[in-house]
Parts: C-alpha cells; sequence; structure tokens
C-alpha cells in the first residue's frame, strides 16, 4: 500500500491512479445578469461541474437569489478590467481603487497599487458575503490570475484557502516553472488540494475544448470557461462578449462534446470532492 505522501491525487479521491476526472468551472457568475443565466444553463443542463463567482460584482446578489446548491466556489475579484462597466471593494480599501473608485483595471496596476491586508480583508469579506448569501462555497480561485504569479499576493490568497478550508486552482507544474516560485509545494504543505493541471481555452471554444479532452492526461484537470448568453446587456458590457457566447454554445448544447468525453474515459467531478478530501485532512 502506498503512503499517503505517494498517492495521487486521483487515488486520494477513490478513484485508480491512471484514472482522468475532469473539472469544467464556469467563471464569473455574478459579472452580468447574461452570465448568471448562461453558467447556471451549463450548470443545470451542459457539460460545466462547478462555477466561480465574482462576489464584488453588481449581479452577483441576483446569482445567489438563483442558486440552487450547485458547485459554486468563490473567484476572487481585485480587478475590473472593463473601461465602462466597473466595480469595487466591498470593504474601506484605499489601496485596491483606481481614480473613478473600482477596482484597477489591469493586474500590474494592482500589484503596484495594493496594500496587501487590504487584500486579505476584501477577499476575507467577499468569502463570508457569499457564505451569507447561502451559498456553500466549493474552492477558491483568483479574477484574471492576479493573486497567483506574485508571492506575497499568493500568500495571501493560500491563507484564505486555509482559513476557509477550501481548495484552490492553480497553475501545473510547467506554468509554475515560468512564475519563478514552487507555489504548488507550498500549497501542499499547508494542507491545500489543488487539481493537477489547469486549460484555459483559447481560440474556438469547441475545437479548444475538444483538444483538450483528446490530450486529457491521467489526473485531475481543470477546463475553465465563461459562459453567457447573447443580449444587448452583454454587447454594452463586455467587449469579449463573442467568446463568452460561444462558451456558452460550446458547454450547454454541443453533445458531441459530451459524447467525446464519455470515449475519452474521463470522468466528469466538480469541486466539492476536492474539498471534502481536503477537510478530511
Amino acid at each position: 500500500m502506498s503512503s499517503l505522501a505517494e498517492r495521487s491525487l486521483c487515488e486520494r479521491l477513490g478513484h485508480r491512479a491512471d484514472a482522468r476526472l475532469l473539472l469544467v468551472t464556469a467563471d464569473d457568475l455574478g459579472m452580468t445578469h447574461a452570465a448568471n443565466v448562461g453558467v447556471y444553463d451549463a450548470l443545470r443542463h451542459g457539460l460545466a461541474t462547478s462555477a466561480g463567482l465574482m462576489v464584488p460584482c453588481p449581479w452577483a446578489r441576483d446569482a445567489a437569489a438563483a442558486y440552487r446548491g450547485e458547485d459554486v466556489g468563490v473567484h476572487l475579484t481585485f480587478n475590473a478590467e472593463f473601461d465602462t462597466y466597473r466595480w469595487g471593494p466591498l470593504t474601506r480599501s484605499p489601496s485596491l481603487v483606481d481614480g473613478d473608485g473600482g477596482y484597477p483595471r489591469t493586474v500590474t496596476d494592482l500589484w503596484g497599487h495594493a496594500d496587501l491586508e487590504e487584500v486579505r480583508r476584501d477577499g476575507r469579506v467577499q468569502i463570508e458575503r457569499a457564505i451569507s448569501w447561502g451559498f456553500d462555497p466549493s474552492h477558491l480561485s483568483s479574477h484574471l490570475s492576479a493573486l497567483v504569479p506574485r508571492a506575497e499576493f499568493f500568500d495571501a490568497l493560500l491563507e484564505l484557502a486555509v482559513d476557509f478550508r477550501l481548495p484552490l486552482r492553480l497553475p501545473g507544474a510547467d506554468a509554475e516553472k515560468a512564475i519563478g516560485f514552487p507555489l504548488r509545494r507550498l500549497a501542499a504543505e499547508e494542507g491545500v488540494v489543488f487539481p493537477d493541471q489547469l486549460v484555459t481555452l483559447r481560440g474556438d471554444s469547441r475545437r479548444a475544448f475538444e483538444q483538450a479532452v483528446f490530450n486529457l492526461a491521467p489526473g485531475v484537470t481543470e477546463i475553465r470557461i465563461r459562459p453567457a448568453v447573447a443580449s444587448e446587456e452583454l454587447r454594452a458590457a463586455c467587449p469579449d462578449w463573442a467568446r463568452r457566447v460561444d462558451d456558452h454554445a460550446t458547454a450547454r448544447h454541443d453533445r458531441a462534446l459530451a459524447d467525446l468525453v464519455e470515449r475519452a474515459g474521463a470522468i466528469l467531478i466538480g469541486w466539492k470532492p476536492l474539498r471534502e478530501l481536503m477537510r478530511r485532512g
């Protein structure tokens, strides 16, 4: 019998070591009404197995009203990247706002001005507010990956994961080399659980999803998408609206992809099994 340290994440989750477990996370729940409709549709009727809630966004409360116990985590948010559609901190955090009162538009601006204590405090309030709205958070992730590539910001993210006993979205080992510090080892040393690989779809959603499934390696792989339904609101709010609509169509309506997942021998899972594994210690 292998020791706990030698067992793969698949084995610790009760599967064979060579199993291919697939998480499909629909991000940006709460950003727009179109995202709320698209994310819940992909969760309830499509390939999505989890979602990430942006608590500070204007439509987050509407997302809470539509929640039915799905696998939803908190997509910790410290940027508002669009020029005309803005949101800002839940706490009094002067270092987390730019000239018009919203979060910084870019990650580099956040890194250059944010006070880490304000990041910790605002992140904690985001999680606590999601819980107060009735969500049962399954995991944590970082909008635009803002808290991941800088060691001091990653420390804040890791602290929140430990305090709330929630698994984390982390980049794979190859991306970690480019980041320059051992974030996966640091998380593991704190008992934080995270998938083996992370895939962000680029280009045509269907082809990218198909390629990701075709190349699926043994272990737990997360594919992240940002589904939203077509609407005038979405077109006005999000310059990348077409890609979001494409993600929704791929996750919700392409039955051939569901067949491909099955033929590839992949097992669809949510984040909750990872959370329960982490909480069992």
